[in-house]
């Protein structure tokens, strides 16, 4: 008796042949501007100040920010595409641009009630609001990188 790859026992001496997989990763970029705040409830207006300085000022303040989706997944050979951009720019703008863009991000945003609006925060909720539709795509949610500034990013690649 033989195996093959992954244990798989061969009959008859057969020979598997295993088509490598081509994984490609598609990325999608999207604009939205916001306000934001960081600060904790539960400390002093003057300990806020000293640990996150402007960023904490009470009179909010904003970014253009620029969000980049990448999936991941197969080419499908009889579409010649991984994933159709327009679907994936549709899910993106309705599930997160349109809920951010124009928004102040500590208030009004629902995915982000209770947490730190970092630039952190912010790209871990966009996953977790994107995943489950991402992957009902056929692909998957590879990154999502977050620019803050032209010198500040943050790049998340799930749990």
């Amino acid at each position: 008796m033989r195996f093959g790859i992954f244990g798989k026992e061969l009959e008859n001496d057969s020979i598997y042949i295993l088509k490598p997989l081509t994984m490609i990763y598609l990325t999608r970029r999207e604009r939205f501007n916001a306000a934001h705040r960081l600060y904790r409830e539960d400390w002093s207006e003057e300990k806020n100040m000293d640990v996150f300085g402007k960023c904490s000022n009470p009179n909010w303040h904003g970014h253009n920010y620029i969000l980049f989706v990448t999936v991941k997944g197969e080419m499908k050979p009889e579409l010649g595409y991984v994933v159709d951009l327009k679907v994936l720019g549709q899910v993106i703008r309705e599930k997160i641009i349109d809920r951010l863009d124009h928004k102040n991000i500590n208030l009004e945003v629902d995915f982000m009630k209770g947490r730190m609006a970092s630039t952190e925060h912010i790209a871990m909720a966009i996953w977790k609001e994107l995943d489950s539709h991402i992957l009902a795509l056929d692909v998957e949610l590879h990154r999502i990188r977050l620019e803050e500034t032209e010198n500040n990013f943050v790049e998340y690649f799930g749990n």
